[in-house]
């Protein structure tokens, strides 16, 4: 496949005596919005933290811009331009918006446009520009979660994971964290999406998987996978708890 990002090859992972994920495979081309939607316990987390590098397979590879990633630190795979947004956001509560995106210039390649990427953070998200010597602690929900993007972005990911960027948020402000979303991508952001709201989710995703116990149960376009039967039976309307 032309395009092609991300390659995860077969991989099953454990945690202890227990398998989490089971012969995962899973295709991110280019530029696209691809989904991982199922409910708890599916092993959608688990996945990401995987390719992450936070997590190990026990089988299978996994290629980012044909370049293994199995056996790499978190911060090697960082370094090579994937981030993840984990759920909880992961903010330093105590430093300031400003300090929390200068953190997110980690990476060598990102560290030598810092400015560039503040001035990015900013425009994207004036409310920060507005706050950035606030601490992060003291943010409202939906802030918090437009700084941990904006945090991410300071890394000038190649690949961005986001898991459940609207859990916890207001309808209102969930609509905003989706707009956003369909916003980086169309500005040439590849996104990796994980998300308990699978109605908005498939409707930005060009591709989507279905994700069920620890294995990919369905997988196709978002809309195609919106249109499903099943999948309007099982998740759309429906709400649950995070894997």
């Amino acid at each position: 496949m032309e395009n092609l990002l991300l390659e995860v090859n077969g991989i099953d992972v454990f945690y202890g005596d227990v398998q989490a994920l089971a012969n995962v495979s899973i295709q991110v081309e280019q530029g696209a919005i691809v989904a991982l939607v199922g409910a708890n316990g599916a092993g959608k987390s688990t996945l990401l933290k995987t390719i992450a590098g936070v997590k190990q397979p026990s089988r299978g590879d996994i290629l980012f811009q044909n370049q293994p990633l199995c056996g790499r630190r978190a911060e090697q795979v960082a370094n090579m331009g994937i981030v993840l947004v984990p759920e909880g956001r992961g903010l330093f509560a105590n430093l300031t918006v400003l300090e929390n995106l200068k953190l997110g210039a980690y990476p060598v390649k990102a560290r030598a446009h810092l400015q560039e990427s503040l001035n990015r953070a900013f425009e994207l998200f004036p409310v920060l520009k507005e706050r950035v010597s606030q601490k992060a602690g003291a943010l409202s929900g939906g802030q918090q979660q437009m700084l941990a993007i904006a945090r991410a972005l300071m890394a000038m990911p190649d690949l961005l994971m986001l898991d459940e960027p609207s859990l916890g948020l207001s309808p209102l402000i969930s609509k905003e964290i989706f707009e956003l979303i369909h916003t980086l991508n169309e500005r040439g952001t590849t996104i990796l999406l994980v998300e308990q709201n699978v109605n908005q989710a498939l409707k930005i995703a060009q591709n989507a998987y279905v994700m069920k116990t620890g294995s990919i149960e369905m997988q196709g376009s978002g809309l195609e996978l919106l249109a499903n039967p099943e999948v309007q039976e099982a998740y759309i309307g429906k709400r649950w708890s995070k894997t």
